[in-house]
């Protein structure tokens, strides 16, 4: 199996998030700022040797660490989020550092995150600070002669000579069958068979125009937490959240976190066989999960989670590819700090996942 990581590239200053949250904010300044808010509650985490890392620089210093970390323990490849607003564009330097080293040999995808940014993290979801607006035709095209340049990289993931794009919220796209058209054809005249689009399976809704789409990933946790809970685990996941909402209005200096799962149980209902569709799949699964440096007491932890349940986890997907044409396995995440969820050593685990990666692959 073809291990594709999903790649956080909030780790640089940007004028738009110091705008936002303060200046010199990064994901770092979430992870650092986070307390425990429970007995045990692991926080903050600290990357091994303090490495809080600067993805803005030219010399691609990081990007070449985690490059040959990735190789060394077996990873594939980077799936990086990329955010795209009708031309406008947040966090895109790092890929845009990495383009300009081809020195750096990993393998990578382009994940189009298209979401508007709002104040989530803050709980207010309603305040927009970036819409996402789709446009027309002309910035369509100005939209793939941006990727064009990471499609010609040799290192950019092909299928059948088609690059991958993934999309998060494919269903969101309302003209996604002109949009494709368009891309399809610009494709054609740069050499390329077409583009393969893989839609994500997330806690959203999924993309049923089957027609318009080459496969789907699985994005883990969200997808099973949100798709496969049968009815009575779903009701008794809803019961938890609101018992623990009444006591945080009530007990207001005493707060618990409003979502806890466990991880092992999780896991299980994880590895259900329930897509009905036509098209390939691409398995997910997921290190481990804590957002509460994001969001505190508002966030999601997945207890019990731990460096043998990951790999008996990337096991049970390994056994389960038939096809080789369905060999890559998105894993969420490298390095997302600010939701626990990440590959990269710290102080607790050091290299422990990613020596699970190394042995579910080779052993």
């Amino acid at each position: 199996m073809k291990i594709l990581c999903m790649y956080l590239p909030q780790y640089h200053e940007i004028k738009e998030n110091n705008l936002w949250w303060g200046k010199g904010y990064t994901e770092w300044t979430a992870v650092k700022r986070a307390k425990p808010i429970f007995k045990g509650h692991e926080q903050p985490r600290i990357p091994l040797n303090d490495n809080y890392y600067d993805l803005g620089n030219e010399d691609a210093i990081t990007w070449k660490w985690q490059a040959e970390l990735a190789k060394k323990y077996g990873v594939y490849g980077f799936c990086v989020y990329h955010y795209w607003f009708t031309g406008r564009q947040l966090l895109q330097k790092p890929l845009e550092v990495l383009l300009k080293h081809p020195e750096i040999q990993i393998h990578y995808s382009i994940c189009w995150a298209n979401e508007s940014w709002t104040r989530t993290w803050y709980g207010n979801e309603k305040e927009i600070l970036m819409k996402q607006d789709y446009g027309n035709e002309n910035d369509w095209e100005k939209h793939f002669h941006y990727l064009l340049k990471f499609f010609n990289d040799e290192r950019y993931i092909k299928i059948e000579n088609k690059p991958v794009l993934n999309i998060y919220l494919s269903s969101e796209i309302e003209d996604l069958d002109k949009m494709l058209k368009k891309w399809n054809s610009l494709a054609l005249k740069n050499g390329f068979n077409g583009i393969y689009i893989v839609s994500s399976n997330n806690h959203r809704k999924i993309d049923k125009r089957e027609d318009l789409i080459d496969a789907y990933y699985n994005f883990e946790p969200g997808y099973t937490l949100k798709h496969k809970l049968n009815f009575l685990q779903a009701l008794n996941y809803s019961a938890n959240v609101l018992f623990r909402r009444i006591h945080n209005i009530l007990f207001k200096k005493r707060k618990l976190v409003e979502h806890i799962i466990d991880a092992n149980k999780l896991s299980k209902i994880m590895h259900r066989e329930i897509e009905k569709t036509n098209k390939p799949v691409f398995k997910g699964t997921f290190v481990r999960w804590d957002n509460t440096p994001r969001v505190s007491h508002k966030g999601i932890i997945y207890k019990n989670a731990s460096p043998d349940l990951f790999y008996q986890n990337l096991l049970k997907v390994k056994e389960s590819l038939c096809d080789e044409k369905l060999d890559f396995v998105y894993v969420n995440a490298w390095n997302e700090w600010g939701e626990g969820c990440y590959l990269e050593p710290d102080t607790v685990n050091r290299y422990q996942y990613l020596e699970m990666i190394k042995k579910s692959i080779y052993d």
